[in-house]
């Protein structure tokens, strides 16, 4: 069995560690075949060679990062230690990565680096694709941004759309007229909403029709213009909904399409329409793509793990 000691001489080590030693704690969770001893400024860890190596480099990592921001919460050490050793997962600053303010003051911020990289494709471009796997935060970026050209006045108002898709249920005998049977399916729109705009504006904006939630279906014969729009579950399109759809973009216009291939619920044989757009656009000036997989999903690190399992079952088959 292999050893080596490292000595935390460029940071506080009980600012480090953090209250209950969250870090080694974590640091074990990742690393659950090294014994893992931290007394005083040193971390000793025992085991085989090559998982000391990687262990080694995830502390270099972890020790830059405190120097650079002060701090190690969670989410830095979630994105540290689930990376690829890389440094484009590491958590940009609050000041680089702010894009607007929330519900009581709260900050909204791009977490991950390649949510950093949505963000500024979004400046870039008036068309954007952001794919990826559940958690990683496309959407809830997406709809920041669309707050943040609201409020900057960038925009006349918020479009957000989704195909509706049957993922096994049955929508014709939920209770209710259309919009009580979609409403439940666009919930997390509604959700990422009521992180960024008060309650009694957001209701406001929604009668108004300065924001409008609604089924893609809906968005036919229209032209959307002054406006920020956003295609979300865009893999359970159709060749015939996308081609629709990216053909309504009007005027001062932003569109982002959000969606998973991984995640289709389309009948079969019937190719999405998201994997078919990704192929024909992606020589295209003015469009901008970006690929987010599982080092970016920010939920609970057992979401991580789940994919993972899926992904390596998938390829068995």
């Amino acid at each position: 069995m292999n050893e080596i000691e490292i000595e935390l001489s460029e940071v506080d080590p009980q600012a480090f560690f953090g209250e209950q030693n969250k870090t080694i704690e974590q640091l074990r969770i990742y690393f659950p075949k090294l014994k893992i001893i931290a007394r005083g400024n040193k971390i000793k860890a025992l085991g085989e060679e090559e998982v000391l190596e990687v262990f080694e480099k995830r502390i270099d990592m972890l020790v830059a990062h405190f120097g650079k921001f002060n701090s190690l919460d969670s989410t830095a050490l979630e994105l540290i230690l689930s990376s690829d050793g890389s440094k484009d997962y590491e958590p940009t600053s609050d000041k680089e990565s702010f894009i607007l303010h929330g519900i009581g003051g709260k900050t909204i911020n791009a977490k991950t680096f390649n949510q950093q990289r949505l963000v500024e494709l979004s400046k870039k471009n008036d068309m954007v694709f952001a794919i990826g796997p559940a958690g990683t935060g496309k959407t809830y970026t997406s709809v920041a941004l669309a707050v943040k050209a609201l409020k900057e006045k960038q925009v006349k108002r918020i479009i957000l759309t989704r195909p509706a898709v049957e993922a096994g249920e049955n929508l014709g005998f939920l209770p209710g007229d259309m919009k009580d049977k979609l409403d439940p399916y666009m919930q997390p729109l509604y959700d990422a909403l009521r992180d960024m705009i008060p309650s009694e504006r957001l209701a406001s904006y929604l009668e108004k029709g300065t924001i409008q939630i609604a089924p893609l279906a809906f968005m036919r014969g229209r032209t959307l213009d002054n406006a920020f729009v956003i295609l979300d579950e865009a893999q359970n399109t159709t060749h015939a909904q996308m081609k629709m759809f990216l053909t309504r973009m009007g005027p001062n216009a932003k569109f982002i399409i959000t969606g998973d291939p991984g995640q289709i619920d389309l009948p079969r044989r019937v190719i999405s329409g998201l994997k078919e757009a990704l192929l024909i656009l992606k020589e295209t000036n003015g469009i901008g793509m970006l690929f987010l997989d599982d080092k970016d999903v920010i939920r609970h690190r057992l979401v991580k793990k789940v994919i993972n399992a899926y992904k390596t079952i998938e390829h068995q088959n």
